[in-house]
């Protein structure tokens, strides 16, 4: 993996282990060479996440669209900034830009971007390693929750492993490093009767 794009919150949230743990992977990326893409804000995890990166000699691109840099929350210090009109075409960009996806903790934003990329991962568009850094426990009912939709059968086993959980920066790297995406079906098949 040469790029990893990170969604994250715009905001820190009340633990700081979530800025902390942010920081690092920021640093840990720049230290294994990988470019961070991400969403060009300089506010919350966001922000963090981007600061660890540069701090630590990394390259971070950051895409945003028009009117979040006119509310002046862009990043002034990345190595790049991508202008886009649309929060579509911000998904696309750092579609475009990355190998791998990591979500850190965040809102409906965050989910949102991580909810596309699995989805376009499901239908084949990509076979990019999907990694939630479950910072003390964040992620915990997101797991759960796709535990119950494979029992329920609303989603196959395989895409389900498409996520890879890990609370260590190290440990989800090396998961994601190895990952080998599944020869799946696009679709799930009742069962025979």
């Amino acid at each position: 993996m040469k790029s990893i794009v990170v969604f994250c919150g715009s905001s820190a949230g009340h633990d700081p282990a979530y800025k902390e743990q942010a920081l690092q992977l920021g640093a840990a990326l720049a230290q294994r060479n990988i470019t961070l893409v991400y969403g060009g804000a300089k506010v919350g995890l966001m922000g963090a996440v981007a600061d660890g990166a540069l701090q630590a000699g990394g390259k971070v691109i950051g895409v945003l669209p028009h009117f979040l840099q006119q509310k002046e929350l862009a990043h002034n210090g990345l190595t790049e900034l991508v202008l886009v009109d649309t929060m579509h075409e911000r998904k696309t960009k750092m579609n475009e830009l990355s190998d791998g996806v990591i979500a850190l903790p965040g809102g409906f934003g965050t989910m949102e971007e991580l909810f596309e990329m699995l989805t376009w991962g499901q239908l084949g568009l990509h076979q990019k390693p999907i990694g939630m850094l479950n910072t003390n426990g964040f992620y915990d009912a997101l797991h759960l929750l796709s535990q119950t939709m494979t029992e329920k059968g609303f989603l196959s086993a395989s895409n389900r492993d498409m996520l890879l959980y890990s609370d260590q920066i190290d440990e989800l790297l090396t998961k994601m490093e190895q990952y080998q995406p599944a020869e799946k079906p696009k679709w799930i098949t009742p069962a025979q009767s």
